[in-house]
């Protein structure tokens, strides 16, 4: 018996000494990958701004309410727009969106999509530039999706087989009206 309590003692002893070797092995890749993804994020922000705000030379951070703004001039320093990143529920999971805006105008100068987990080969064709182009230019108001070519700049064409991503984006864009109104001025 003395000798089968020995026998568990020492496996636990081993498991124990494996666990905490497993632990601080993924610990070590956790911290020396962090700051490459940082840096990953970091650059796939920037390239998004850049998108959403085409005219644009640089741009500043700014915080209202803890939430981040990308206040977008041009080269001899004149506002050009303002980009914020917001997100929702999409058909598979959450979609982050970074959506360019003239807040004087009150229009929406363009989206790029950070993130998704939208089926592929349908959903995932938000992504896509052709897609994209129904939101350059829509106005501040409550956006509809229709199955034609668009007519107005509310509208927004349909991607076969991937309604419920269309009306994803479609909800979180719409409250970009908003968000930028409550921080820059106007009414929604």
């Amino acid at each position: 018996m003395a000798e089968k309590n020995n026998s568990i003692a020492r496996l636990i002893i081993t498991l124990t000494i494996i666990g905490a070797l497993g632990a601080l092995f993924l610990a070590g890749v956790y911290e020396w990958t962090i700051p490459h993804i940082l840096e990953h994020e970091a650059r796939a922000r920037e390239r998004a701004i850049m998108e959403v705000l085409p005219e644009v030379d640089y741009y500043e951070e700014a915080t209202h309410n803890d939430r981040i703004f990308y206040e977008g001039y041009d080269e001899n320093d004149n506002f050009v727009g303002v980009a914020v990143s917001l997100r929702g529920g999409g058909y598979a999971g959450e979609i982050e969106i970074m959506i360019g805006s003239d807040p004087y105008a009150r229009e929406i100068i363009n989206i790029f999509i950070l993130n998704h987990q939208e089926t592929p080969g349908l959903g995932a064709r938000i992504t896509e530039e052709e897609f994209r182009e129904n939101f350059e230019n829509a106005p501040f108001s409550e956006l509809e999706i229709v199955r034609r070519t668009p007519e107005e700049p509310q509208e927004i064409e349909a991607i076969a087989g991937a309604t419920m991503s269309v009306e994803a984006v479609k909800n979180i864009v719409s409250r970009v009206g908003d968000v930028i109104s409550e921080h820059y001025g106007g009414g929604s």
